[in-house]
């Protein structure tokens, strides 16, 4: 896999690429309108055309957990709260969506009290009612979302739910009141980021018709401005206006300029990159091939866009599959995992960075040093990564007695995730496992690697920010709630559960006390005790790259949905 000069033309390539676009404007101190009103008429109308390998999965917005389609249906549904739909940090701050306003959480943060607004539909025509937003909520756990325990557990009456989803009622925990339309939530605990967790994909409002599994290929009618028409996972997804949409709160959801949004599938990532090179699609899911990376940076550079964006890559260790219930085997991955060899992989230096804990640089709690590398321990970390200690490893695995094991490594099958992968299987050779490499449709990888019934050992992927936050990163991936056996929705990937760790992570959540300095203190902890348990190798922290066609004008990327897809100018 070693070219020599390689680094040099990679280094090169990506100096060709346009430099993040992190700076942004102080936020307004008043929420103004997304666009002015003139703008709808004069840019509105069009195709927006976007393309990937695969598609995203189902199109049930409380169960997909992609990325492909969670920003997509950004534009579909909507929640009692949003993210505010702008550019730079504004776009992390909730704002109102489907409630009136945001309340001040009442009884010590254990009462949160909404209005709905009044008028609201569904795409199919139905009116939005108090009992949809309580049904919503107990479908969350009837369709066993993957959020359900980690996002929503704190509602009274979650634990029952998640016992027994089918009797799920809540009846204690969302009460309602049509005459007032009045929603309160009544929580167990308090959740310093509830109104976060509102705004996720996962909590968007739905009919209470709306069936208790899993809906697959069949759309669900939704407020936002488009609504999915026709879906064939093999080729194509089309969405059409919402007939019944009116921007409520322009900040939570604005007016559509596009006419229509279509998405073709099957369609290889370098392919990708020649067809939007040459506008036939607009925007490619799949990441920037490497080869590609410095023919759009120099002949394409002002449609090449690289946006931050909380987001990692890492190896996830099964804990209850050996050889890594050793804990040393987890610790020697750690120490042989060449960082740097998977950022000239991934793209280079200009779009990625070694990344020593499970939280992204751009997020508080990431400044805990480095325990896997030259001259480290857990117990003496360095300041920061220096290299891998292949001897070390080598040692680690010499001593749990499991050298010369079968392990498989899964991944995705993109080209990036293909050439990360078989670096890794020469690296898992090199410290004495005898290592495959089995590349999965991007579509079912990260499901494959959720079900214990795999079996899966190790498994590279990646994870973006559902909102800015150490807890999305450490709570979301390694809850002892977030583990379910034979389940796809359970993405605590190795089946990790550490008390000590969960006590912790417990009172980061729920502690309304603490100031932000003290709760990023106790996040901090978490990532130091993980990374000594060692059930993850964070390998790297990304930025996005995203090539346009030369149609697209009007691009905002959000900090929360990536590209804002309703946005789009294309005349």
């Amino acid at each position: 896999m070693k070219r020599p000069g390689r680094l040099a033309v990679l280094v090169f390539m990506l100096g060709a690429l346009p430099a993040p676009a992190s700076a942004q404007a102080d936020p307004p101190k008043e929420p103004r309108p997304v666009v002015d009103a003139s703008d709808i008429d004069a840019h509105r109308g069009g195709t927006l055309r976007l393309v990937a390998s695969a598609s995203g999965g189902t199109l049930d917005p409380q169960i997909n957990y992609g990325a492909r389609f969670v920003n997509l249906f950004a534009n579909v549904y909507d929640g009692l709260t949003a993210f505010r739909k702008v550019a730079g940090p504004a776009g992390a701050q909730i704002v109102p969506d489907l409630a009136e306003n945001l309340p001040t959480p009442a009884d010590g943060g254990l009462t949160y009290r909404f209005t709905l607004r009044p008028g609201l539909r569904f795409s199919d025509g139905q009116p939005v009612t108090v009992n949809d937003v309580r049904a919503s909520f107990q479908r969350i756990f009837k369709v066993a979302s993957p959020t359900a325990g980690a996002f929503y557990g704190t509602i009274v009456g979650a634990d029952a739910c998640l016992n027994a989803p089918a009797t799920c009622t809540l009846e204690k925990g969302v009460k309602i009141d049509p005459a007032q339309r009045r929603i309160t939530f009544h929580l167990s605990r308090p959740d310093s980021e509830f109104l976060h967790k509102l705004a996720f994909i996962h909590a968007v409002i739905l009919p209470a018709s709306s069936p208790a599994h899993d809906t697959g290929n069949v759309p669900l009618p939704g407020t936002g401005p488009y609504r999915l028409e026709t879906y064939d996972p093999t080729t194509r997804l089309e969405l059409g206006r919402n007939p019944y949409f009116h921007p409520w709160n322009p900040q939570a959801q604005p007016e559509g300029f596009p006419d229509r949004i279509t998405y073709t599938f099957g369609i290889p990532d370098e392919t990708a990159v020649t067809a939007v090179e040459n506008n036939q699609y607009d925007w490619m899911a799949d990441p920037i091939p490497l080869d590609r990376l410095g023919e759009i940076g120099s002949r394409f550079t002002s449609r090449t866009h690289v946006m931050p964006h909380p987001s990692i890559y890492f190896l996830s260790m099964n804990m209850h599959e050996p050889p890594f219930t050793e804990l040393a085997v987890r610790q020697a991955v750690n120490y042989a995992l060449n960082r740097k060899a998977l950022v000239i992989l991934y793209g280079g230096p200009g779009i990625a960075h070694p990344l020593c804990g499970m939280v992204p640089t751009s997020l508080p709690a990431s400044d805990i040093g480095c325990d896997y590398t030259r001259d480290a321990t857990p117990e003496n970390p360095a300041p920061q990564w220096r290299g891998p200690d292949l001897e070390r490893a080598r040692a680690l695995v010499r001593a749990s007695g499991t050298a010369g094991q079968k392990v498989t490594l899964i991944t995705a099958n993109t080209s990036t995730d293909i050439a990360m992968g078989t670096w890794l299987r020469d690296m898992l050779e090199s410290i004495g496992y005898k290592a495959t490499v089995r590349p999965l449709n991007g579509n079912i990888a990260f499901s494959y690697m959720q079900n214990t019934d795999n079996h899966v050992q190790i498994g590279l992927t990646g994870w973006s920010a559902d909102y800015p936050s150490p807890s999305n990163f450490l709570d979301a991936l390694l809850g002892c709630e977030n583990f379910h056996p034979h389940s796809d929705s359970s993405i605590n990937l190795p089946g990790f559960c550490d008390k000590p760790t969960q006590a912790l992570m417990d009172r980061a959540n729920s502690d309304t006390s603490l100031t932000d300095e003290a709760r990023n203190a106790l996040w901090r902890q978490v990532n130091e005790r993980v990374m000594a348990l060692a059930p993850m190798a964070p390998a790297f922290e990304t930025a996005s790259v995203v090539l346009t066609s030369e149609r697209v004008k009007h691009f905002i990327y959000t900090t929360i949905n990536q590209v804002l897809f309703s946005q789009v100018w294309l005349r």
